[in-house]
This record gives structure tokens, C-alpha cells and sequence, in this order.
């Protein structure tokens, strides 16, 4: 995709989450912790699921590849936004600002379909239980997270698209600490009508979809679950769903309230604020919620952990 158009701007700056000169450092460190804790946390449950047998289920795969697309969506703002507090000026240039769009797009957009995929796993997984393996193959959990790549890649080329056909003028001063798309339109010197509309378009598409099959899907387990007789089962049956549940709400909660357009100086710095427990705590949380609340990938974790003390000790005798 060429990222050419008629604009006169070239690079663009952005203001990051202050301007008070006393917050930079304290800001940094804060966020350069956050950065690493989220890189190891994804990492070492991916490592987790890689290397334990008992953990190669349809469950697992796309909890998996959840963590992957965490990973890797953290490193798409993190460095510039680090970058913001020890900078003078965080400048990006317009290719890197549409680059960083793309990218941005395409692993929330993935993340929905992958959260969508696993509340269909638990679906089959409490309502289907002895057709569970059969309805979730290999082969359909690789065509459900293909889709969800492809998907997460269409609406991201197309959020793009209608992003370079913008002209940006005189200021190029982004009021965020990302290229995202509410602060690029309010950028913009020509009409954004297109834009705007083929956005929220595109958006609603993804999230009324992938809401619509949540929904039903946990619609579909409770009702399941209130006819069982055995109070340990309907506990059993819950707890399973926990993780994804409390993972669905904050992911679609601070979305939704991120990408609320305002107007008000007061109201773009709350959406910025908002915008960091998107970008920054969720990619954070995933990991520790799924560990946490999970008995096999405790216990897999323990056993991880006891095989790693085996190994260097027999190395050291």
C-alpha cells in the first residue's frame, strides 16, 4: 500500500499523555515497568503452553494466541510513548504514523475475533463436552484464528486507506501519544465524512459481530448450566468461563469508552487516560488473569518450575 496523498505535512508530533516536566521521569519508569511486565508475562505463558502437553487443547491454542497478539500489540505505541517522556519533541513521520495505525488496528480487531473464537470454545466446551474434540479440531481452530488474522487485517487496511486519503495541512501536532483515529480526524483540513463514516462502520461491524456471538454463546451456557442439579457443577461450569469473562469486559468496556469522540480539552485528556488501560494494563492483565484464576496452568507452572530446579541442580552436581 502506497502511503502517498496531497498533504503538505510530512511528520507529525505527538504530545504524549503530559506536559509537566515533573511527571516525565516518574511517567517513564512507570511505563518502561509496565512494558516489561506485559513482554514477560505474554511470553511465559506462551512458553508455558508451548512446552506442557497437557496444555495443547483448543482452549490453550487461542489462549495462545491471545497472549501473541498482546505481545505484540504492545510493542506497536510503546516505544514512541516512551520515547514522549525524555524527548523534547516525539516526532513520527507519516509513514510511520500510518504504519503505526495499521498495526494498531489489526491486533484489536484480531483480539476481538480471538475473544469471540474462545467464547465459542466454551460454549462447546460445557454444552457439547463428548462432542468437544470433534467440533473443535485442529483444523477448525486454525480456520477460526486464520479468520480472525484475516479479518483483524481487512479492517485494518481499510481503517489505513481511508486515513492517507486525508490531507493534513498547516498543524501536525497529534493531542495523543499515538497515531489513532479520532485524533488524526480532528487533524485533518479536508472532509472527513468518508472516513468517518467507513470507520465507525467497520467498528460497529466488529463489535455488534463479535458481541452478538459472545452473548449468545454465554446465553446459550447459562442456560445450560441453571439445568444442572449439581450446585459443584454449575460451579465448575462458571469458573471455567471466569478468566474470559472479566477479559471480555475490560477489553470492550475501556474500548468502548476510549473511542467515545469529545470535544473538550478535559474530555481528550480523560481519553487519553482511558486510552492507557486499553493500550497498556489490558496487554498487561491478560497473562496474570489467565494464570491466576486458572488451576491447569498452575499447575503446569509448578511442574515448569520443579523440572527447571531439577535440571540445574543435576547441572551443578
Amino acid at each position: 500500500m502506497a502511503m502517498k496523498n496531497d498533504s503538505s505535512v510530512t511528520e507529525f508530533i505527538l504530545t504524549g499523555l503530559t506536559d509537566q516536566p515533573e511527571l516525565q521521569l516518574p511517567l517513564f519508569i512507570l511505563f518502561l515497568v509496565y512494558h516489561t511486565t506485559t513482554v514477560v508475562g505474554n511470553l511465559s505463558l506462551m512458553s508455558l503452553i508451548l512446552l506442557n502437553s497437557d496444555l495443547r487443547t483448543p482452549m490453550y491454542f487461542f489462549l495462545f494466541n491471545l497472549s501473541f497478539i498482546d505481545l505484540c500489540y504492545s510493542f506497536v505505541f510503546t516505544p514512541k510513548t516512551l520515547m514522549s517522556f525524555v524527548s523534547e519533541k516525539n516526532i513520527i513521520s507519516f509513514r510511520g504514523c500510518m504504519t503505526q495505525l495499521f498495526f494498531f488496528c489489526f491486533f484489536v480487531h484480531s483480539e476481538c475475533y480471538v475473544l469471540t473464537a474462545m467464547a465459542y470454545d466454551r460454549y462447546v466446551a460445557i454444552c457439547q463436552p463428548l462432542l468437544y474434540m470433534v467440533i473443535m479440531s485442529p483444523r477448525t481452530c486454525s480456520l477460526m484464528m486464520f479468520g480472525s488474522y484475516f479479518m483483524g487485517l481487512a479492517g485494518a487496511f481499510v481503517h489505513t486507506v481511508f486515513m492517507v486519503r486525508l490531507r493534513f495541512c498547516d498543524s501536525n501536532i497529534i493531542n495523543h501519544y499515538m497515531c489513532d483515529i479520532f485524533p488524526l480526524l480532528q487533524l485533518s483540513c479536508s472532509s472527513t465524512y468518508d472516513s468517518e463514516l467507513v470507520s465507525s462502520f467497520v467498528v460497529s461491524t466488529v463489535v455488534i459481530a463479535s458481541s452478538v456471538v459472545i452473548l449468545m454463546s454465554y446465553a446459550l451456557i447459562l442456560f445450560n448450566v441453571t439445568q444442572l442439579s449439581s450446585g459443584k457443577g454449575l460451579y465448575k461450569a462458571m469458573s471455567t468461563c471466569s478468566s474470559h469473562i472479566i477479559t471480555v469486559a475490560l477489553f470492550y468496556g475501556f474500548g468502548m469508552l476510549s473511542h467515545i469522540k469529545t470535544s473538550s480539552d478535559e474530555s481528550v485528556v480523560q481519553g487519553k487516560i482511558l486510552s492507557v488501560f486499553y493500550t497498556f494494563l489490558l496487554p498487561l492483565l491478560n497473562p496474570f488473569i489467565y494464570s491466576l484464576r486458572n488451576k491447569d496452568v498452575k499447575v503446569a507452572l509448578k511442574r515448569s518450575l520443579r523440572r527447571l530446579i531439577v535440571n540445574e541442580a543435576l547441572r551443578l552436581s
